[in-house]
């Protein structure tokens, strides 16, 4: 079916919707945070590129990234049409992940980034490892 709007008026459209957040894998990552009693997290905290989780105390953020918005090396997929539009925003959220990273680090903050397919049961071991290594308990 063709669409009713013409293309710049579609893009208009599009251009105006806005995420929310992750919030299917956010909450993942609570519930392994509290079945391992891992706690002084806080969510949406107004720190520079938006951490998913922020350990204050400690100085640590959490980013839980999905697999096709950063790229994973594992599970990414190609877009099939407008590639060229698509490569272009999946490279410019990749630079904006390191330069989230530099600031905040250069901050004196620790950033842990998990992608998405990790907060399965099978992998919670290896999440929680990375996750209390980095907060030193």
């Amino acid at each position: 079916m063709a669409d009713v709007f013409s293309s710049q008026k579609r893009s208009a459209i599009m251009a105006r919707i806005r995420g929310r957040e992750n919030k299917r894998t956010e909450l993942a990552l609570v519930g392994i945070l509290r079945r391992n009693k891992i706690t002084g997290w806080r969510r949406h905290q107004p720190l520079f590129g938006r951490p998913d989780f922020v350990f204050h105390q400690q100085r640590l953020v959490l980013f839980v990234d999905g697999c096709f918005w950063h790229c994973c090396p594992k599970h990414a997929t190609q877009p099939g049409s407008n590639r060229a539009f698509w490569m272009r925003k999946l490279q410019r959220n990749r630079a904006r992940d390191r330069l989230v990273n530099q600031t905040l680090r250069k901050a004196g903050w620790k950033v842990v980034r998990i992608w998405q397919h990790d907060l399965t049961r099978k992998n919670e071991v290896r999440v929680v490892t990375r996750i209390s290594k980095r907060l030193a308990l």
